[in-house]
């Protein structure tokens, strides 16, 4: 089990990661969108490639972080049922949900998506729009989206059953004290203060 568990915690730290740089593609997509307004009321001149990539840094944003938010505990709950449940039955019901849904859900869609994506990357497939962009650079975020949140639920089941053995910590407590917002705002300061990034 313990093996285990430190594959969860590498998994963990992989989303932790991912989820914490996946702020700057949003920035950067708000960044684009701005300067495209600008150019065009100033320059009367827009380009389709400055629309395609603001939605090509969004679709990155929210499908590589959904490992993340699974991490985080942010998903969607039911929780006006949920927390009138006992710890050990809401930690069975995540147990099922992992194993007989997500855990077969992702597995479904990355097979789906995978050919779609590689013959997407082998034509070469470009945007229809005059200016636009290669297509492919935005279908490779659907599969590794998918593969984070697959390895994220592996790591979700490993605790829940850590947890139901006596073996771990229990899953169902809040994963941060602080709010998304304050833990953004920290980990901003400590990377311009160019400290190691926050670690969970």
């Amino acid at each position: 089990m313990q093996a285990l568990l430190s594959l969860s915690r590498a998994i963990d730290r992989l989303n932790a990661f991912v989820g914490r740089h996946a702020i700057w593609l949003i920035m950067a997509a708000t960044a684009i969108s701005a300067l495209n307004a600008v150019v065009r009321k100033a320059f009367n001149y827009s380009s389709n490639a400055y629309l395609e990539v603001q939605w090509y840094l969004f679709a990155w944003s929210f499908l590589i972080a959904a490992g993340f938010t699974l991490l985080q505990g942010d998903h969607v709950r039911i929780d006006v049922l949920n927390h009138r449940l006992s710890k050990r039955l809401r930690v069975w019901i995540d147990v099922l949900g992992y194993a007989l849904f997500l855990t077969p859900l992702c597995i479904t869609l990355l097979y789906l998506c995978t050919p779609l994506v590689l013959e997407k990357i082998t034509s070469g497939e470009m945007s229809p729009n005059p200016g636009g962009l290669l297509r492919w650079p935005v279908w490779v975020a659907i599969p590794l989206g998918i593969g984070l949140l697959l390895l994220q639920c592996g790591s979700e089941l490993i605790k829940c059953i850590a947890f139901l053995r006596g073996q771990g910590p229990d899953p169902t407590e809040p994963r941060s004290k602080k709010s998304a917002e304050q833990d953004l705002a920290e980990e901003l300061r400590r990377q311009q203060a160019g400290a190691a990034p926050l670690t969970h």
